[in-house]
């Protein structure tokens, strides 16, 4: 899967899961964590579908405001886990 398949997978997931079908602009570097899209409990349910989704198991290490802080980074953090 490509970097920006991915990018358009997790775009979509957030839409649809975390902002109840609102696409306010949301692209790759919307602050997610400044914004309030992501909560603890909704990074819970991100990591999980991408787990789901990817089979990538997101290290609890790697759960950090610099990875959250927009889709780009997320992605590129879960680049450097395959």
């Amino acid at each position: 899967m490509t970097r920006e398949e991915m990018l358009g997978e997790l775009k979509q997931f957030v839409v649809r899961e975390l902002l109840d079908g609102r696409d306010t602009g949301l692209d790759e570097h919307t602050p997610l964590l400044a914004w309030g899209v992501l909560d603890s409990l909704s990074v819970n349910v991100l990591v999980s579908f991408t787990s789901e989704r990817f089979g990538i198991d997101v290290p609890q290490s790697e759960v950090t405001p610099e990875n959250l802080k927009d889709l780009d980074a997320y992605v590129a953090m879960l680049m450097r886990q395959t």
